[in-house]
């Protein structure tokens, strides 16, 4: 009898949502399938965070002239100094935030220590790895390319892709965001004796925020910075 593990297949994200974050504690291992074509305007190297005159972006500048089809693990960041300018604008943003005081102290160590980073692969998966530890939750975190050959999940089309990491890593059930609905070939997986499940991202409860209504859709750094060491409770949807 196998033993029951759920396995996360994920592009690694730019200091993320609350819900990307309670997708990977759902998890018992989580893949980052960073083999991928990086694409622009996404999630990868950039997030929002809210300000006095709205959400404002956080974007990592990356070198991406001239290379449309490098993965996001071969996108290289233009300009070192991305870090000290995230600082200023957290700082700002969030100086009045209530936890600011106590989340400041580790956050912008942690961010300055995978500044020299040139891979903008890498410093997500240290920044995600760092924020897991602080929500108080321990998840295995494997890289696509340490499971299975780059050239091998480059010829692959997307849910032959993913079934092959999945079984790879003895997974009974595969979770996985509702964007996949539209090309995933759920009857694939099960015949292979994968459960196929999805991730519901309704019914995160409010908490207090800075300037005016409450915005859902912002980086974890808001969590952190207005509600500290409780942000764990804040992750967790009401249904749970």
């Amino acid at each position: 009898m196998r033993h029951s593990k759920t396995v996360v297949i994920t592009q690694s994200n730019y200091l993320p949502w609350r819900g990307y974050f309670d997708l990977l504690r759902s998890a018992d291992e989580v893949i980052l399938l960073d083999s991928v074509q990086y694409t622009r305007r996404d999630w990868r190297n950039r997030n929002r965070i809210k300000t006095s005159t709205g959400p404002a972006w956080l974007t990592v500048a990356v070198e991406a002239k001239g290379r449309y089809e490098q993965s996001i693990d071969e996108t290289r960041i233009a300009d070192p100094s991305w870090c000290e300018t995230h600082v200023r604008s957290i700082e700002h943003a969030y100086r009045r935030a209530a936890s600011f005081e106590a989340a400041s102290r580790w956050l912008f160590p942690v961010m300055r220590s995978v500044a020299h980073k040139p891979l903008l692969s890498r410093v997500n998966e240290d920044l995600l790895r760092e924020f897991c530890e602080r929500l108080g939750f321990a998840v295995k975190m494997t890289r696509c390319t340490d499971v299975l050959p780059r050239d091998e999940l480059r010829l692959m089309e997307p849910t032959t892709r993913l079934l092959s990491l999945a079984k790879a890593r003895g997974a009974t059930c595969y979770l996985s965001g509702p964007a996949a609905k539209a090309y995933l070939d759920v009857e694939r997986f099960n015949a292979e004796g994968i459960e196929v499940a999805w991730m519901d991202y309704a019914g995160y409860p409010d908490y207090r925020q800075l300037w005016g209504s409450f915005e859902p859709s912002v980086s974890i750094v808001d969590l952190f910075m207005n509600m500290g060491d409780e942000a764990l409770n804040y992750v967790a949807r009401r249904s749970q």
